[in-house]
C-alpha cells in the first residue's frame, strides 16, 4: 500500500516512531518501517487511520496476514496486540534486563509468538540501547 506523506506521517506520530509491536525505535534501525495494516485489507480491513500501525520489517514481514495464534499456555486462539484498542502494558512487560518483552496474557503471548518480538538482533539492540540510556521507551 502506498500511504500519502500526511497519513505516514500522523502514523509515525502517534506511534512515537517506535515499532507497535516490538517497540524499537526507528531512529536505530538500519530497515525503513512500514505503515501496516492492523486487520489486512485481504480479510475486510479498512485504509483508516484506525487500522494503521507503525512497524518494522521484522514484526510486519512474521505477521504478514495473519490475525490470530494459538496460546499454549492458555490452550487457546488469541487475536493478536492491536496497538489501536489495546494498551501495550496490559498485555506485555519487559524483563528484568528490559531485553526480552513477556507476554502477560493469552493476547500477548501469541503476538510474541508469531511477530517474533524477541528475535536476536532486537535483543541485542535493546541491550546496546539500555547501556545509553535510550530504552526501554516511556
Amino acid at each position: 500500500m502506498k500511504v500519502s506523506a500526511s497519513v505516514r506521517n500522523k502514523v509515525e506520530e502517534r506511534a512515537k516512531k517506535l515499532c507497535e509491536y516490538c517497540q524499537s525505535p526507528r531512529e536505530f534501525s538500519s530497515d525503513p518501517f512500514s505503515v501496516e495494516h492492523i486487520f489486512p485489507i485481504s480479510k475486510g480491513g479498512t485504509e483508516g487511520l484506525e487500522n494503521l500501525a507503525l512497524a518494522c520489517q521484522g514484526c510486519n514481514g512474521h505477521k504478514s496476514t495473519k490475525t490470530e495464534a494459538f496460546d499454549p499456555i492458555s490452550q487457546t486462539t488469541a487475536a493478536f496486540y492491536n496497538p489501536r484498542k489495546d494498551y501495550w502494558n496490559e498485555h506485555f512487560v519487559w524483563s528484568e534486563d528490559f531485553t526480552e518483552i513477556i507476554g502477560k496474557t493469552a493476547k500477548g503471548r501469541a503476538t510474541i509468538l508469531v511477530f517474533i518480538l524477541n528475535r536476536q538482533r532486537v535483543m541485542n539492540l535493546r541491550r546496546i540501547l539500555v547501556l545509553a540510556g535510550e530504552h526501554p521507551p516511556n
